[in-house]
């Protein structure tokens, strides 16, 4: 299984990014899919984490009410809206699925927010 990552880079506070990423098989046959980030110094937090059979995403404290998660059959692809960005939003975000008690982890796209 593969997750390809995309869609970070450098936007100003207050500004709005989209992540994507797609998986290699149909994300339909994973149990979970979200993102985490790991921001320099500190351990990898979840972000988001999206049940595919309940079709419901549950999100770290931080950014609830901010970010979103959601999902593209057609394109197999699932993505991260975040919008109001913050200077604490700075860090490597990870795709992510689960699949049979076995976690697969994207490459990584690095988003920085300046302030």
């Amino acid at each position: 299984v593969q997750l390809q990552a995309s869609g970070g880079g450098l936007v100003q506070a207050g500004g709005s990014l989209r992540l994507s990423c797609a998986p290699s098989e149909s994300f339909y046959n994973f149990n979970d899919m979200g993102w985490y980030r790991q921001a320099p110094g500190k351990q990898r937090e979840v972000v988001a984490l999206f049940s595919i059979d309940r079709g419901t995403a549950d999100y770290g404290d931080s950014v609830k009410g901010r970010f979103t998660f959601s999902t593209d059959g057609a394109k197999n692809t699932v993505y991260l809206k975040m919008n109001r960005l913050k200077p604490e939003d700075t860090a490597v975000y990870y795709c992510y699925a689960q699949q049979s008690s076995r976690d697969y982890w994207g490459q990584g796209t690095e988003v920085t927010v300046s302030s």
